[in-house]
């Protein structure tokens, strides 16, 4: 299916960034960008609470207006716009999901929202768990704890962190099995 021409004058509005012509255009495309975000969650058996889902939009918002419009300067018009913002915004939520699911696996995202809480005591349940997450890996292996690290905290895939560690890139799948096995025990330790 072809440009439509309603699609065209927008994204030819937002590119010479005329007054307004961003508002329509997330008014054109919220919706969208709302469903990509269910469809994308619901594949992957996650809830996602209202913040999250406003996080992701915004998320995704943010990828197309970054770069001066770079995803709206790159679309070729091969296609119709919807489907290239559909693939556009379902490679951020996917990114932005997969990040979420590892913050929480460690316990970041208790420790983030407890920062951001009103009662003053977030913080230091933010510092508590950080130092608590260093101490557990003080427990493993070196090169365990260093993949957990590039994997969990910098969000790096199998790839780059066997780049970065000058080693075979599936050995990193079984040494992040087993530090995350090692970090269950330590845990279990810990709380008898």
């Amino acid at each position: 299916m072809p440009l439509c021409d309603i699609d065209r004058q927008l994204i030819d509005r937002c590119l010479g960034k005329e007054p307004g012509a961003w508002n329509d255009f997330v008014d054109r495309y919220m919706g969208l960008i709302y469903h990509v975000i269910h469809h994308v969650s619901h594949a992957r058996s996650i809830a996602l609470s209202p913040a999250d889902i406003e996080d992701i939009a915004a998320e995704i918002f943010l990828a197309i207006v970054d770069d001066d419009y770079g995803v709206l300067r790159r679309f070729k018009g091969d296609s119709a716009l919807p489907t290239y913002l559909t693939v556009v915004a379902r490679r951020v939520c996917v990114k932005e999901v997969v990040k979420r699911h590892r913050e929480a696996e460690l316990g970041h995202t208790s420790a983030h929202r407890a920062v951001v809480g009103d009662d003053g005591s977030g913080e230091a349940a933010a510092i508590a768990t950080a130092e608590e997450v260093q101490k557990m890996l003080e427990h493993i292996s070196d090169r365990e704890a260093e993949v957990v690290r590039l994997y969990h905290l910098k969000y790096l895939n199998y790839r780059q962190i066997a780049k970065q560690l000058n080693i075979p890139e599936n050995s990193v799948g079984p040494i992040l099995a087993k530090a995350r096995q090692n970090l269950r025990r330590v845990a279990e330790q810990r709380a008898t």
